[in-house]
Order: structure tokens, then sequence, then C-alpha cells
């Protein structure tokens, strides 16, 4: 009896088209669940954010389909609850994100380790200035503009 219990339905993973848009009723066959089901699961893990379409249509990324698929496997297969699945998730995050690319380890030449670190920080220098607001420039001087033809007179 208990081994029914822990034996799981194996559920395999759908073949997910190849497309650059995938439609919530779309991703929902795919995942084997309802559309509202994948609404309620944008606003539990903060990294299912499909883009919207401009009359407000949720359009799935494959990352996000793959996304979808990943917390349906956790919620329904592996039997996590939305807070676990939530943990996971965010724990593959932090492991799969280096914060930064590492020197050259060893006994590498000392040359190249410097030139590496120039960059790196030539890298973060540029990220700041990228990352900051826009100054707000200054008035641009208007140009005496060139006389057109006379429609009327």
């Amino acid at each position: 009896m208990a081994k029914h219990a822990v034996q799981r339905r194996a559920h395999r993973d759908p073949v997910i088209p190849d497309k650059l848009y995938f439609r919530i009723g779309d991703v929902a066959k795919l995942c084997g669940v309802e559309a509202y089901v994948l609404r309620f699961w944008e606003t539990e893990f903060p990294q299912l954010r499909p883009n919207k379409s401009g009359t407000g249509q949720r359009l799935y990324r494959r990352r996000e389909v793959e996304l979808a698929i990943r917390i349906r496997r956790l919620l329904h297969d592996e039997g996590y609850t939305i807070a676990g699945a939530r943990q996971v998730l965010a724990q593959e995050s932090a492991r799969s994100k280096s914060p930064q690319l590492p020197l050259i380890q060893g006994s590498g030449n000392a040359v190249v380790q410097a030139k590496l670190q120039r960059l790196r920080n030539d890298l973060r220098e540029l990220l700041g200035i990228l990352s900051t607001a826009p100054a707000k420039s200054p008035a641009k001087k208007s140009r005496p503009s060139q006389p057109g033809p006379k429609l009327f007179e």
C-alpha cells in the first residue's frame, strides 16, 4: 500500500513546438493544466512572467513554457507545495547564475590575468554608466527654421 503512495505518475515532458510565441491555451495543453492555473502560477512564481500583446493576450516564450512545465512537474509529479517549488526554482536560479567569471586559475600568465582584471573593471564601469538614469540634457538650441512653401496667402 505504501508503495502506491510513494509512486508518482511518471509524466513525460511534452515536445515543445519550434515557435517564437505561445498563447496561454497552447501552454496549458502542453502542461496538462487549465489556463487559470497558469495565471495563478504567474502570481506565485516571479520567474513566470509572459509578455502581453497589445490586446492583453499572454505570449509565452519557450523559456516560460519550459518553466511552466518545470513548475507542473514540481507540483504534480514531485509533490512539492507552491512554497517548496518556489524555493527549488530560486535555488536552481541562484546556482545557474555565477556573479562573475573566474580569472585564469593556477600558474597562469600574470600579464593575461592583469589584462583580464582591467577588462572586468572596465565592463563594471560601463555597466554602472549604462544602469544609471540619464541626466537631463540642457535645453536644445532651436535652429532657424527654413521657410517652407506657402500654402495659403
